[in-house]
């Protein structure tokens, strides 16, 4: 895994590079939190690739748990994928609310995620 930091409007970002699944359990995420949080990062972007598709689905708790602790400790974080293939309401709603609240982002573009958390 490799930390990309981003300096915007003052914000420092870290964009999350890696090829490999980062997030697989609820454990993962919150090492990651902590791993970010502790190099004074509380603006993250990572890639929909790095986090297991168990994730996006909403009957296991895995997302909400993951994201409750991102919010607890105020961290932003922007996810960068293709959500279309998820078609489900449940979840497309969760996107749309998450969206629209702001702490958590499911983008498209990396340079979207970068702007979003930019100016928040």
């Amino acid at each position: 895994m490799k930390i990309d930091t981003h300096q915007i409007n003052g914000k420092k970002i870290a964009e999350i590079v890696s090829d490999n699944m980062l997030i697989k359990t609820r454990e993962d995420g919150l090492d990651l939190l902590g791993n970010l949080y502790y190099q004074d990062f509380d603006k993250i972007v990572i890639r929909e690739s790095n986090i297991t598709p168990d994730f996006f689905d909403l009957k296991n708790g895995l997302a909400g748990e993951i994201l409750q602790k991102f919010s607890n400790y105020r961290v932003q974080m922007a996810i960068v994928g293709d959500f279309t293939k998820y078609s489900g309401k449940s979840i497309q709603d969760f996107i749309y609310e998450s969206n629209k609240n702001g702490q958590i982002s499911f983008v498209n573009s990396t340079a979207k995620a970068l702007d979003i958390l930019s100016t928040k």
